[in-house]
């Protein structure tokens, strides 16, 4: 692959070219426009560590879309210890979304990504304290949330700031203020991680087809009491 950058005095563009077939859907899924015969992402111009993020771009992008391609495992573990280790250390207001939420609750699930829903006032300084595996610089989005940031420390991270209602409509989803209204703490490895509330993870799987996930949210809910203990093992 090739890598380019386009910049105007509106915009920077970084551009992927040569993209082997094998990773063309990471290339989609990972929201690249196809324009021109070449994939692209584009910043504002004057982003916040936007030259840094261009020279860790090429050096990552590549491993990052071979992990979303399934071709290579996903680290999610040593990469959430690191998340919590600076997130924490620093007194980040953030939650972890998505299938990573499920799998620190026990659920054998295994994340493709790390999920991060952050305060609006953080969203920057989660761009500072991941400087050295940032891929796009956080800058502003036009969608749910206010903020959109990226970066690969071993694994996809990926962060939202400022979610508004918008997240929810036109369904309750697990990543918007009705699921940050009723966020729930696990401890994973140390480490309290506050998470969606499990029932609403199951809603929105199941709506989405996710059925083999929903069976093994139903099984980890059976091996919970209602009062959200695990019932002891069998002898």
């Amino acid at each position: 692959m090739r890598y380019e950058r386009h910049d105007t005095v509106r915009s920077s563009e970084f551009r992927i070219l040569d993209v082997p077939g094998a990773l063309v859907p990471a290339v989609r899924k990972l929201a690249f426009t196809d324009v021109d015969g070449h994939w692209s992402r584009s910043f504002p111009a004057g982003t916040p560590h936007l030259e840094r993020a261009w020279l860790t771009f090429q050096r990552l992008i590549e491993p990052c879309l071979r992990q979303a391609a399934g071709l290579d495992p996903v680290p999610w573990q040593p990469a959430l210890t690191e998340v919590c280790r600076r997130l924490n250390g620093a007194g980040v207001d953030w939650w972890l979304a998505g299938s990573a939420a499920l799998a620190v609750r026990g659920i054998p699930v295994t994340p493709g990504d790390l999920d991060l829903i952050v305060a609006d006032r953080d969203a920057h300084r989660v761009g500072d304290l991941l400087l050295d595996g940032l891929i796009e610089p956080v800058a502003p989005a036009d969608w749910f949330c206010r903020w959109w940031g990226r970066a690969v420390l071993g694994a996809r991270v990926e962060w939202v700031g400022g979610v508004g209602p918008a997240a929810d409509q036109p369904e309750t989803t697990d990543f918007g203020p009705a699921a940050a209204a009723r966020l729930e703490a696990v401890r994973w490895q140390g480490h309290e991680i506050r998470v969606p509330p499990l029932e609403l993870q199951r809603t929105v799987s199941a709506r989405r087809g996710l059925t083999a996930r929903v069976q093994l949210i139903d099984t980890q809910r059976r091996r919970t009491t209602p009062a959200g203990r695990r019932q002891p093992s069998r002898p």
